[in-house]
């Protein structure tokens, strides 16, 4: 009989910050902090002169903070709608005055992904800009949000894992007497500061930003494959939707997969004669 060792989660509060009557929860937090912290960090990659894209005096570091703006409504809205269409319609089609609700969580990170896309792509066309390139800078932040946010999940104390044997499981308030594994935190670990060490060699090292596609490219069969592979060790709450043979977070993950390596395919045929030699 497997012998359980119980580590009880710790009492995280769900406020992470407050002042006065404005409470601020973690998930906000995440949002904001990784949305400035991509936002600086976009800047950074501007402004450097070895990595910048090929059209780079049309893409000037102070369109950093459009890019700011156009990808924090596409993540928001195209969450959301990602999470009330893909993972919970049932439950949001009998609360329809919760689907606003954002601050008490729910967003689905496919659906951020779409509504991200919609949104530079209307910020290309009013620009006339590259639309790969602009998706090429979004992209090599996005991992900053993608940790954050899944330590808010943690401190939420939300999506966790399978019951577990393995010495850091834990117990956490609402699964159960049973411990489970820590699954936000692996997500935090690959699908955001492991894919951020990815997208940094390919940017700094192989100089990709220069190659439009090819860092977005990167990121999609980065991302679909880390989350896949934590998805062995994640409760899926929605197995109906995978019909039982894979989980839905894999399911809707290989879509990423496969983009991401035509992408990576069309952009190596297309690059620049400059970096080709």
């Amino acid at each position: 009989m497997l012998q359980f060792v119980t580590i009880d989660f710790p009492d995280i509060s769900p406020v992470a910050l407050s002042v006065g009557p404005l409470e601020i929860k973690w998930y906000g937090l995440a949002y904001a902090v990784g949305l400035v912290v991509g936002w600086l960090y976009v800047r950074r990659l501007l402004a450097a002169p070895s990595v910048r894209p090929p059209d780079h005096k049309s893409f000037p570091p102070d369109l950093a903070t459009d890019l700011l703006l156009y990808a924090a409504i596409g993540v928001i809205v195209g969450g959301r709608l990602g999470n009330v269409l893909l993972y919970e319609p049932h439950y949001y089609w009998r609360h329809l005055e919760e689907i606003l609700a954002v601050w008490r969580g729910g967003m689905a990170f496919h659906g951020g992904v779409i509504g991200t896309g919609l949104a530079l792509l209307v910020l290309a066309r009013m620009r006339n800009l590259s639309v790969m390139t602009l998706t090429d800078l979004c992209v090599a932040a996005a991992p900053i949000g993608v940790f954050l946010g899944r330590l808010a999940n943690f401190a939420n104390a939300e999506l966790w894992g399978k019951l577990s044997t393995v010495p850091w499981a834990m117990v956490f308030p609402d699964a159960g007497p049973l411990p489970r594994h820590p699954s936000q935190i692996y997500e935090a670990l690959s699908e955001g500061l492991l894919l951020f060490l990815v997208l940094q060699y390919a940017i700094y090292r192989r100089l990709l930003l220069k190659q439009p596609g090819a860092v977005t490219g990167i990121f999609l069969v980065g991302y679909g494959l880390a989350r896949s592979i934590c998805e062995f060790f994640r409760e899926d709450t929605d197995p109906q939707i995978g019909l039982g043979l894979v989980t839905s977070g894999q399911m809707y993950s290989l879509p990423m997969i496969l983009g991401g390596i035509a992408l990576i395919a069309w952009s190596h045929y297309r690059r620049p004669a400059a970096v080709a030699s």
